[in-house]
């Protein structure tokens, strides 16, 4: 079955060969290449960063190679507003998004693809490393590379109407296959980090945008160890950076447990008083049906590229609540909680509380 097929092309090697192997595939492919930034750069620094000018052109010319038409769409009002102001408030609330969840979310496969649907087109092609097999969302076969994550916020509906052609492929495979078709993007570096913070300073970016406001360094009995210049530079299981007055009386290591916006304090202490045990989330996403009356055995990954745990879940009210077989660390509101039975995503849902185990 021929399909009109749009092909997301950020200028790296990953979307080229995806749209590469659409194209080979028989589908009518067009190229599109989304302008993200309102001032792009003229070249990456390193392998940071993307949606710059050297993109664009590096998308350009894969697609001249795949012989496909392509345009480039200005989406970078609509990514400021979805993806880095919505990354600059959640991490004034205290909390720590994952940009690339959201811009899956709002952008890749909401606002692209509704403008797609709108124009004639049956799919969105893109270079994410996921396998989508009869609507079944699963893990692709590179797991060091597996985007299915940051895919697992997507509704049914609009994977219905997305194509992923490179899950069953490993990196390298791709790589090689660029330099087989003659692709320029074959060794070009992956970007990495959060896209629109090209240099990787994460908290000049956020104190740029939010000011000094400084506030108490405390650990969990209140006594004032030091002196932060804003609490949104801190995230849950941070050791490094903290700038303390004196060590712990054990010597031991301290790490970020609590960020409070209200107060703006943030509390810090001992290793184990980071293991969760429980995981209350919210707006969850379903891509397998929820569980109703028992609770669900499946597994649980809290991070992109993070551990995962056996777990129980269950619904309570429009709540998913996890409880862990084994405590996790560092777990942080504002990320996901993605559900998985093997390799196949069963749902999603933003983590809002992590519930510590009892000591």
């Amino acid at each position: 079955m021929t399909l009109r097929v749009l092909a997301a092309m950020s200028g790296g090697v990953d979307s080229a060969v995806a749209a590469a192997r659409a194209a080979e595939a028989g589908h009518e492919v067009t190229g599109v290449h989304l302008a993200l930034s309102a001032n792009p750069k003229s070249y990456r620094t390193g392998a940071r960063g993307c949606c710059t000018l050297e993109d664009a052109r590096d998308a350009r010319r894969a697609a001249d190679v795949i012989g496909i038409p392509f345009y480039v769409w200005d989406m970078a009002e609509r990514f400021d507003r979805d993806v880095v102001q919505d990354f600059v408030s959640e991490y004034a609330a205290g909390r720590t998004p994952n940009p690339c969840l959201r811009c899956n979310e709002k952008i890749k496969f909401s606002a692209l693809l509704d403008r797609a649907l709108a124009l004639g087109f049956d799919a969105v092609c893109t270079g994410h490393h996921a396998r989508l097999e009869d609507g079944v969302l699963r893990r692709s076969v590179d797991l060091a590379k597996d985007q299915s994550y940051v895919l697992a916020v997507c509704t049914k509906e609009q994977l219905a109407h997305a194509m992923f052609p490179l899950g069953d492929t490993t990196k390298a495979e791709v790589r090689r296959e660029a330099d087989r078709r003659g692709l320029a993007v074959a060794d070009k570096p992956d970007s990495h980090d959060i896209c629109f913070i090209a240099d990787g300073d994460t908290r000049g970016f956020l104190a740029e945008r939010l000011g000094a406001e400084k506030g108490p360094i405390v650990d969990t009995s209140g006594e004032v160890l030091g002196e932060h210049d804003g609490a949104y530079a801190y995230t849950i299981g941070q050791r490094h950076g903290l700038r303390l007055g004196r060590p712990a009386p054990d010597g031991r290591p301290r790490y970020v447990l609590d960020i409070s916006p209200v107060t703006n304090t943030v509390t810090v202490g001992p290793r184990e008083a980071l293991d969760v045990h429980e995981i209350v989330a919210e707006r969850p996403v379903w891509l397998a049906p929820p569980p109703e009356e028992e609770a669900l055995a499946c597994r649980v990954q809290l991070r992109a590229h993070g551990e995962v745990y056996d777990c129980a879940a269950r619904l309570d009210g429009d709540l998913l609540r996890v409880t862990l077989d084994r405590p996790a660390r560092g777990v942080a509101a504002g990320q996901a909680a993605v559900l998985y039975a093997g390799d196949r995503v069963l749902g999603s849902a933003t983590i809002a509380v992590a519930e510590h185990s009892p000591a």
